[in-house]
């Protein structure tokens, strides 16, 4: 089966994929708002949204309603706002019952609260994101516009109220439904990407089992079977049986060399082998990729390992989190120094250093380099190495 079967098999609800078999067990378990304004597809969105629930109290603030007025607007207010933020705090929401619930709200304000529209609005808005198709958001925009333009010509209302009632929320809702299906292929593309990660290191680990096996199974063998010997040779011939312990000695010592030289393979198998490396893997990511290196550029050995480690960090980084449809890496030598550049056409988010962009600028610093990241139009990370040997800094010691 297919990474792209198994995406279209999950259920999907607005913008968490939900099990509806064992969802009422979980209706009312609230998530974090810490977590709902990290999501992917909305972030911070929610907060600024419900500002234009203000525009439900314009008429009782201009017409100076009653008190009694007031408490019903406030009432409905607050009904709302359950209904508003059940959808994005409940870990298994009801989406179409939120959203159902808003519809109603409006019909009951409205004869008496022209701001009522602000709820045919707000669930014609957010229709778009709590279904799975277009052809459903579609439906769900005609009924919520039916529902309001009935009520409107019930009340007969002017055209004015009826547009803002009936045809406005329309606008807003068809506009949605193109974020809503941008959302859909990005969550496919993400599930995408996690699968391949996942598929290279579950084959990483199998090439290391394999590497391991060749490296120290007969060693490891040999060793044992010389200790055995030496154990039983050591009262009738110690001659013999020292001779074998420093045989085992030397084996062991092999053995050690063997391990050290297996684990920085896999550590940085060469820049020439990483760039095509990353190539390949930004490729099966569904990327454009451009890559012009300087493949005949002689390299120190530290220099090369700290930009091979580079480069593997910020392809993790592209396929991961920068959502890019294109990638050009360069590597080019200029002024006795060679410069590294690896260009994406992402979302350029502007958050702080993780772990990964950290240590990275660690490496580069302490060999007297620099590592510059800018994410205007994209993400541009270029790393700058002198090429002559240099001994790397130690922090806390003396040079």
């Amino acid at each position: 089966m297919t990474i792209e079967a198994k995406i279209e098999e999950m259920p999907y609800l607005g913008s968490r994929q939900l099990d509806e078999g064992s969802q009422s067990a979980g209706v009312f378990k609230l998530r974090p708002l810490r977590s709902v304004l990290r999501d992917k597809d909305h972030g911070w969105g929610p907060l600024l949204w419900v500002l234009y629930l203000g525009f439900f109290f314009v008429q009782p603030v201009v017409e100076h309603v009653s008190s009694k007025q007031w408490f019903v607007d406030g009432v409905g207010a607050a009904i709302f706002l359950v209904l508003y933020w059940g959808i994005f705090l409940l870990e298994r929401p009801r989406a179409l019952v939120h959203v159902g619930g808003i519809v109603l709200l409006g019909v009951l304000f409205l004869p008496f609260n022209a701001g009522g529209c602000t709820f045919f609005i707000f669930a014609a808005a957010m229709v778009p994101f709590m279904v799975d198709t277009q052809a459903r958001a579609i439906a769900g925009l005609g009924t919520i516009s039916a529902v309001a333009a009935i009520e409107g010509l019930f009340l007969h209302l002017n055209v004015w109220e009826l547009f803002w009632a009936a045809v406005f929320p329309v606008f807003i809702g068809a506009g949605n439904v193109f974020f809503a299906e941008r959302n859909r292929m990005n969550r496919k593309l993400r599930k995408a990407n996690e699968e391949i990660e996942n598929l290279a290191k579950v084959a990483e680990r199998e090439r290391i089992a394999r590497d391991l096996h060749d490296v120290l199974g007969h060693t490891l063998s040999v060793i044992t079977l010389k200790s055995e010997l030496a154990g039983k040779l050591v009262d009738r011939d110690p001659e013999r049986a020292g001779k074998e312990i420093r045989e085992v000695e030397q084996i062991s010592r092999q053995a050690l060399s063997d391990v050290r030289d297996a684990i920085r393979g896999y550590r940085s198998q060469g820049l020439v082998a990483e760039l095509a490396q990353a190539k390949t893997t930004l490729e099966t990511a569904g990327l454009i990729v451009q890559c012009d290196a300087a493949t005949t550029m002689k390299l120190p050995a530290v220099q090369e390992s700290v930009l091979s480690l580079a480069v593997r960090e910020a392809v993790t980084n592209v396929v991961r989190h920068a959502q890019a449809r294109s990638c050009r890496m360069r590597l080019e030598q200029q002024n006795g120094s060679c410069r590294l550049e690896i260009h994406d056409d992402g979302c350029g988010a502007s958050n702080g250093e993780g772990n990964g962009l950290r240590g990275m600028r660690e490496r580069v610093e302490m060999l007297g380099g620099t590592l510059n990241r800018s994410t205007d139009a994209g993400t541009t990370l270029t790393i700058t190495l002198p090429l002559k040997e240099v001994a790397p800094k130690r922090e806390g010691l003396p040079n």
